[in-house]
């Protein structure tokens, strides 16, 4: 069928075939099909939709557009989670070595900062020597001998998904839900997995600020996952304040570091942290009770296997032998550090989340421009908890940069980000709605 029939199709909000779909697809990853013909479908699907079984469609045209890995021997549950992205999350960094000590293998694809929020892989590459794009021999060297390997997408993955998202993001596609299910899920599925856990962000630090709109979004998710075949729950989780008690790329590291040796225990991060463990280890079979999974990601994260685990990924994939011993001896560190002050006496009662992680982005900790250099050592840190009571003049954040004077407008922005209170705010769960397949 030509392609403009199949938007006209779409355009008038009728309902498209499988087969249909599939030549779409192809005809975008040969660059058969023009920019403005992709444009042109982008936008009737942003106004019409599509209905479960289209978005499945799109979602496996896309994925079979480049590699499928296969795990054949592994001789392991393969399992993955993704998050939506947020500020201050870097759960992935000690999840996988988690659940991969609980028994499961995980092939991690993940990407770079977007917008505001931080990207896992930028994060990584704070390490000296670790390799975020490894050949596939090593890529499945490291999953064999580790149990994780946390790397970026290759050329080969889901290469259909390249092209349509640039061209989404120039023609004000990008927020059509079943398009977004289609991105991220076609490179989870080329990945090979079995299960998947999502962490669906909700608050003013997240892409999806609304409860609403997050729900719609986990459902599509979990929907067209399980329709794939990839047995799929999610977990909507707050974003109204920084997960970790920082952001950046080697403070988020080091955070990582700290928290698989036992140091954040008693926190929100602890909590998303094994809760989406314990969904990974239920979805992948190893477990059939939530409380039992729990109990053995909080076992095998006091035992020191999880931090064994992690140090074993760095090294495979190029990273220093010792770096679990030595971390803060291998990241790079900023040379200034400003305290952010309380303004007034009260509760921090509110804050911006996605403002600090624009700070972040302004201190050269993301990118503004596609080209732009990451500078691994700057960053925030030492955020208090919302709802912790302070004093005028008491650091309720840090500020690590290469100047003082960039150093001291970060700080009064990041001062502008919080909102302080006479009365205490109430208390925000950290975890929401489980949405299921059924």
């Amino acid at each position: 069928m030509l392609p403009q029939e199949i938007i006209r199709r779409k355009r008038d909000g009728g309902t498209l075939s499988g087969q249909e779909i599939a030549g779409f697809i192809e005809g975008l990853s040969k660059e058969t099909i023009s920019e403005g013909q992709v444009a042109a479908f982008a936008m009737a699907v942003f106004f019409k939709g599509m209905t479960p079984d289209e978005i499945v469609a799109l979602t496996l045209a896309m994925r079979d557009s480049g590699d499928v890995l296969s795990w054949a021997g592994v001789g392991k549950p393969v399992a993955d989670k993704h998050s939506t992205g947020g500020v201050g999350d870097n759960v992935s960094l000690m999840l996988a070595p988690i659940v991969a000590a609980c028994g499961l293998a995980v092939p991690m694809i993940s990407g770079r900062g977007l917008g505001h929020t931080g990207g896992t892989l930028d994060k990584l590459q704070s390490i000296p020597g670790y390799d975020v794009m490894p050949d596939n021999v090593t890529f499945r060297r490291t999953v064999d001998r580790a149990g994780c390997a946390i790397i970026g997408q290759t050329g080969d993955l889901a290469p259909a998904d390249k092209r349509l998202y640039a061209i989404r993001d120039v023609t004000a596609t990008v927020e059509s839900i079943p398009l977004i299910t289609a991105s991220i899920l076609s490179k989870k599925l080329a990945a090979g997995l079995e299960s998947l856990v999502l962490d669906v962000k909700v608050g003013n630090g997240a892409f999806m600020a609304k409860s609403e709109d997050a729900g719609a979004l986990a459902r599509s998710l979990v929907r067209v996952a399980n329709g794939a075949g990839v047995k799929t729950t999610a977990l909507l989780t707050d974003m109204n304040e920084p997960l970790a008690d920082c952001a950046g790329n080697a403070i988020e590291v080091q955070n990582a570091v700290d928290f698989l040796k036992g140091q954040k225990s008693g926190t929100r991060l602890e909590e998303v942290t094994l809760a989406l463990g314990a969904e990974m280890l239920v979805n992948a079979g190893v477990e059939t009770d939530q409380a039992v999974a729990l109990a053995r990601c909080r076992q095998v994260l006091a035992s020191g296997q999880a931090a064994e685990i992690f140090g074993k990924m760095v090294s495979e994939l190029g990273g220093p032998v010792d770096f679990m011993e030595k971390a803060e001896g291998y990241l790079p560190r900023a040379k200034v550090e400003v305290a952010v002050l309380a303004e007034q006496d009260g509760y921090l009662g509110a804050c911006d989340t996605r403002g600090l992680g624009l700070a972040v982005v302004a201190l050269g900790g993301g990118r503004q421009r596609p080209s732009d250099t990451i500078d691994h050592g700057v960053g925030l840190s030492g955020f208090k908890p919302l709802g912790t009571k302070v004093t005028k003049g008491e650091p309720i954040a840090f500020v690590q940069a290469n100047d003082e004077a960039t150093a001291a407008q970060a700080a009064g922005t990041v001062a502008e980000c919080y909102r302080i209170s006479e009365t205490k705010p109430a208390a925000m769960p950290v975890i929401g709605l489980r949405i299921g397949a059924d």
